[in-house]
């Protein structure tokens, strides 16, 4: 194998790649990264024991096909470190040499047919999604998922396929966030009911996918998740579990309150009215009157806070206490000059926030003797 190519180019996909690989393992192949050189690209291919990914480069040229295994670390300090506008890659006898103009690097390596193959995914049957969609659908749900718990399906986020939606669900037993989303379904994809994808697998999809418009291949297997698009595929085992039944939680109320909110001023005051709270009193008190709404928060060793802004809300008052972290971290992630649309019936029940691009987001009220 030998092969000059554009070390910025590779450098990204390179080091993205080494987000997956283990920096320890049982299996020594995993804390390395294979090189596929063909085609005049480069394909890189890094594994764990739960997920696997291939990216691919295209500024390449390739003047020996071939394979190497390169160890993660050194490589990865070999392209930080480097000025290089372009590498020259050589592997031959067991060992690899990495040179620049004015540098040169010769690395051990171990025989690229020991390296585990990369099932990839076969044509024809997928589901077509947006992946700047498929990115805001991650970024909304990810923060309402269970970081550490027994639980193990709620450390996951659920995707649901349709005839022609996907929807994604976070949740932690107190919050709940759900986006839909337009799909289109090529070919006959299989659909096996409950997918629940890790936390950190969604995580490293995100920053995989450009924030373009291009569209991204999705297929639901048994076992796996596959995404796919123009410049790699990324593949990740599924949480084992029976995920809740999360419809049942969305309030689907006659007679509630509903009231249109901007969603910049409404994180502001949040923000606000949370600068006196603490981990041991997280609630922030809604009072909603009079065309107002009053946050309130108050802690004894801290002190008090209030903050008002006006709302198109005339009725009698109605009162909540919310907790303040799940109240920024869902406001957040919406833009600012967006509108949201707060489902509220009283102090014991759940509110439900929901967008006009079908996002929403149930969170459960907080005891008054917090």
């Amino acid at each position: 194998m030998i092969v000059d190519f554009n070390r910025e180019a590779f450098s990204r996909q390179y080091h993205f790649a080494a987000t997956v690989a283990p920096q320890r393992s049982p299996i020594p192949a995993f804390q390395s990264i294979k090189l596929i050189a063909q085609a005049n690209r480069i394909e890189i291919i890094a594994m764990d024991a739960d997920m696997s990914v291939k990216l691919l480069v295209s500024d390449v040229t390739v003047k020996q096909p071939g394979e190497a295994v390169v160890p993660v670390m050194l490589m990865s300090k070999i392209l930080r470190e480097s000025n290089d506008d372009r590498l020259s890659l050589n592997n031959q006898d067991g060992k690899v040499m990495i040179k620049g103009r004015s540098s040169k690097f010769q690395l051990l390596s171990t025989n690229p047919d020991d390296y585990p193959p990369f099932d990839g995914m076969a044509d024809g049957d997928y589901y077509e999604v947006s992946a700047k969609t498929f990115k805001e659908m991650i970024r909304r749900t990810s923060f309402a998922t269970e970081e550490e718990s027994g639980r193990y399906q709620l450390a996951g986020i659920l995707l649901e396929f349709g005839e022609d939606t996907i929807t994604a669900v976070g949740t932690d037993g107190r919050r709940l966030a759900k986006m839909e989303a337009e799909a289109k379904k090529v070919g006959k994809p299989e659909n096996h009911g409950t997918t629940i994808v890790p936390k950190k697998s969604m995580s490293l999809i995100e920053r995989m996918l450009a924030d373009g418009e291009e569209t991204i291949k999705i297929v639901s297997k048994p076992n796996d998740l596959l995404i796919g698009n123009d410049s790699g595929t990324f593949k990740t085992k599924l949480v084992e579990g029976r995920y809740p039944r999360w419809r049942e939680v969305i309030p689907n109320r006659q007679g509630s309150t509903k009231i249109e909110l901007p969603v910049g001023p409404f994180y502001s005051a949040v923000r606000q009215a949370a600068i006196v709270t603490s981990e041991e009193s997280r609630g922030i008190d809604f009072e909603f009157g009079n065309r107002t709404l009053v946050l309130t928060t108050q802690t004894a060793d801290i002190g008090d806070a209030r903050v008002e802004m006006e709302v198109p809300y005339e009725g009698e008052k109605i009162n909540i206490t919310l907790d303040n972290i799940f109240m920024t971290d869902f406001l957040r992630v919406l833009a600012p000059e967006s509108l949201v649309t707060m489902d509220i019936e009283g102090p014991e029940h759940a509110a439900y926030y929901s967008t006009a691009d079908k996002y929403g987001y149930v969170i459960m009220p907080v005891q008054k003797n917090r």
